[in-house]
């Protein structure tokens, strides 16, 4: 049973989200095997790194990489309505609130009906400023401005990363077009809100005295939005019957753009570990059965959880950092 306060078949919450999300080509082959891959993206083949300012930059291109491609773009709306197509056969619900059972598991109340289920999967867990847990993390101080530019004569396929002294800022392709592409400008909070607040014509000089000449020049800039970041993640994601994944087990920094595609190998361990549980006769679907295949799921979601925050973590702290020796070891990086 699906339990969602927002109604199965209500696109509106997503309608009007153009945001791009990077998507890697294993999270492409995971959601290809539930036809759940959107019929429109964007593919990256080459991306160009440097840092404001300073001496080093980067190129990588898929052929260097020997891949199709080096990530896709999709919308979040159509990864959205893609897999709420794809939940359709599945019974859901629309609960007022969710209370725990005596006997630990969990109901939900509907106005109706009491549910009662031996497993309970937690995948809702939201924005970084409105979830209402904090186990292990920190505030990075910093928000994300994300809408679509167009520039002129833009390389098609080619994304660029630039790292400013307070923050990464990131264009990538989208598939509207070879010269509408995705923005995602990361600063301090106050400078941020700043941006959000200026005029068109006041944002793009600005975004492009920070970009430089290099990609192109800025035209147009639309649907500007605001979110704050920072790292949550729970040390346990699993407590008896029940299991955490996705943004409810780990909340990250966009630097490295891993957190839906973690999410989305979270999901995918689990259903194949408890699809191999419930399979099985009913007497072998006892409460030890599941508790001990949710552990062991933990278990094997621990090195790929624990790199990949570590590494974000890394990135999100080391890249907005304007220590001497921290700006020249990015230069050398880069160079």
């Amino acid at each position: 049973v699906l339990l969602d306060r927002n109604p199965a078949d209500d696109a509106d919450l997503t309608a009007a989200d153009s945001r791009g999300v990077a998507l890697s080509h294993g999270s492409k082959l995971l959601l290809d095997t539930i036809d759940a891959w959107p019929t429109e993206c964007a593919d990256i083949h080459r991306v160009h790194v440097s840092q404001a300012g300073r001496f080093g930059r980067a190129l990588m291109t898929r052929e260097e990489l020997k891949q199709d491609a080096l990530g896709h773009i999709v919308r979040y709306r159509d990864i959205h309505l893609t897999l709420r197509k794809a939940l359709r056969a599945i019974q859901a619900q629309s609960p007022n609130f969710v209370w725990e059972h005596i006997n630990t598991n969990k109901g939900a109340n509907t106005d109706t009906s009491h549910i009662h289920t031996k497993c309970v999967v937690h995948a809702e867990g939201g924005l970084f400023k409105t979830q209402d847990w904090v186990e292990s993390g920190r505030d990075y101080e910093q928000s994300a401005l994300v809408g679509l530019v167009e520039v002129e004569n833009a390389s098609p396929h080619q994304a660029w990363e630039r790292f400013t002294s307070e923050g990464p800022l990131a264009v990538l392709p989208s598939h509207y077009g070879p010269n509408i592409l995705n923005l995602v400008w990361c600063g301090n909070p106050s400078s941020s809100q700043a941006r959000l607040a200026l005029s068109d014509a006041e944002f793009l000089k600005s975004l492009q005295a920070e970009f430089g000449s290099r990609i192109g020049q800025f035209l147009k800039i639309q649907d500007r939005r605001l979110y704050a970041l920072g790292l949550n993640y729970r040390k346990e994601i699993t407590q008896g019957n029940e299991v955490w994944i996705g943004n409810a087990a780990q909340t990250l920094h966009p630097v490295a753009g891993q957190g839906l595609n973690l999410g989305l190998r979270d999901a995918y361990l689990l259903a194949e570990k408890l699809s191999i549980l419930f399979s099985k006769s009913e007497d072998q679907k006892t409460a030890t059965a599941i508790e001990a295949t949710l552990q062991d799921y933990a278990q094997s979601r621990k090195a790929d959880r624990s790199a990949t925050i570590g590494l974000t973590d890394f990135m999100a702290r080391i890249f907005t950092s304007n220590l001497s020796p921290i700006v020249i070891c990015r230069g050398l990086a880069l160079s």
